[in-house]
């Protein structure tokens, strides 16, 4: 007879796509190289390091390969941020992408008045070093709540991490300066220019929120909405960053691909985690 299909937990679809489900061949490779080596590290492990409720070699793997592949995407997303500093010294001085950033400015220049000015301003302190991580970690702890599970809270935490280390990375390696303080709106910034912490801090933990909201979601336009908002929100701090003064345009640009793609690398750490999880229960 056939080996019966490990079960499927509730919190590991999103619709109909199963997260265990890897339809490239890319992601099946990805599956099969970190996992093996995960069992190999596993196996030498000694038994009071692994999981308390289940102490096999298959489920400490599963822990393993989570912590791995963001370890390693951590390394190459901080080596994308030293890339885009690169490109930014490349264009800087030319006719290139920086050549937006003044017209960019100028046009929001235009734009503002007062009343905006102060509606833009509150906007933009939620995705601030204090309003993004309570927004974080309020809904990853109302996750974790109803999947009694702590993973919600160690992905956020993760991403969080890796997120500010890129931020203090790209900020020391170019050290741009923002815009003139005459243009900006206060309060004021003193802190490197490249790239935006606020929208780089946004998008990782935004992306993050919209990944575990739709882990819960069931029908359809529940998840189409959950998407759009977070889009929405990302795109507007980003583009509030310039409309301030407090960033150029280079620099939120900048922050939204190095921070989807952090984002992205810990959501592919979540899935070999779950992947690797249901083996463990087949076996178990």
């Amino acid at each position: 007879m056939p080996e019966p299909l490990p079960p499927v937990a509730s919190n590991e679809t999103i619709g109909s796509r199963d997260l265990a489900g890897w339809s490239s061949h890319l992601g099946r490779w990805l599956v099969r190289v970190v996992g093996t080596f995960a069992v190999a590290v596993a196996a030498r492990l000694p038994e009071r390091w692994r999981p308390a409720a289940d102490r096999t070699i298959a489920w400490s793997a599963a822990n393993l390969a989570f912590v791995l592949f963001a370890g390693i995407s951590l390394s190459l997303v901080l080596a994308l941020t030293d890339v885009a500093h690169e490109v930014y010294e490349g264009v800087i001085g030319s006719n290139g992408v920086a050549a937006l950033d003044h017209p960019a400015l100028d046009l929001a220049l235009r734009w503002r008045d007062s009343g905006l000015d102060q509606a833009v301003t509150l906007f933009t302190d939620i995705g601030g070093p204090i309003g993004m991580p309570i927004l974080a970690t309020v809904v990853a702890m109302t996750v974790t709540a109803l999947q009694r599970a702590w993973t919600p809270i160690v992905v956020t935490l993760v991403a969080a991490v890796g997120s500010l280390l890129m931020t203090l990375a790209g900020k020391s390696l170019v050290g741009r300066a923002r815009p003139a303080l005459e243009y900006a709106v206060p309060p004021y910034e003193s802190s490197p220019s490249f790239p935006s912490g606020h929208t780089l801090n946004a998008t990782v933990l935004t992306t993050i929120i919209v990944y575990l909201v739709l882990l819960r979601t069931t029908a359809t336009w529940q998840r189409v909405v959950t998407v759009a908002i977070g889009a929405l929100f990302v795109l507007a701090m980003g583009l509030s960053r310039v409309f301030l003064g407090h960033h150029w345009l280079t620099d939120v640009l900048a922050a939204w691909a190095i921070g989807l793609a952090w984002a992205l690398a810990v959501i592919t750490a979540h899935r070999l985690l779950v992947t690797l999880r249901r083996a463990a229960r087949r076996t178990s």
